[in-house]
């Protein structure tokens, strides 16, 4: 995991906005324009993702890439016009539940609600939804990924 989180890590500071709740990296968010949410091999190979590639495996790949098509394919269904797309959040569990989300959500949909461009993600964890409709995001739809029945929820705040 170490690996994929510095991938996505490169990859959101060069073509997005990486988002720190603190210096002290409690959490952190990777936000990109929609131009860039969906990973070329060209973009990823300038994020470095041979290094992810060379420790992850051939075959954690193959077994990936249909996810991520499956998933890649739903964002674009659900929405075609600019926005911003939330890739990633993650949140070190010793601070979980401390108000570390609402840190790295809230400033950054009220940044893009300034630019009248919306925000889209996906969860695959069901309790999150409620706190996403916290923030103003509305369920778009459940699907499941076929093949590995693994949930998603697909989310829009316009």
């Amino acid at each position: 995991m170490p690996y994929f989180f510095k991938f996505v890590l490169r990859y959101g500071i060069l073509y997005g906005q990486a988002y720190a709740a603190s210096p002290n990296f409690e959490g952190v968010t990777i936000w990109l324009p929609s131009q860039y949410a969906k990973m070329t091999p060209e973009l990823m190979d300038k994020a470095g993702v041979e290094e992810l590639y060379s420790q992850l495996g051939e075959d954690v790949i193959v077994r990936i890439r249909p996810v991520d098509e499956f998933v890649q394919a739903k964002h674009e269904q659900h929405i075609s016009a600019p926005h911003w797309y939330l890739a990633f959040i993650g949140i070190d569990p010793d601070f979980q539940g401390a108000g570390i989300a609402s840190k790295l959500i809230k400033p950054m949909l009220e940044e893009f609600a300034k630019s009248s461009l919306p925000c889209y993600l996906e969860t695959n964890t069901k309790k999150n939804v409620a706190i996403y409709e916290h923030y103003g995001l509305r369920l778009l739809e459940e699907f499941k990924v076929p093949l590995v029945d693994l949930p998603f929820y697909a989310m829009l705040k316009n």
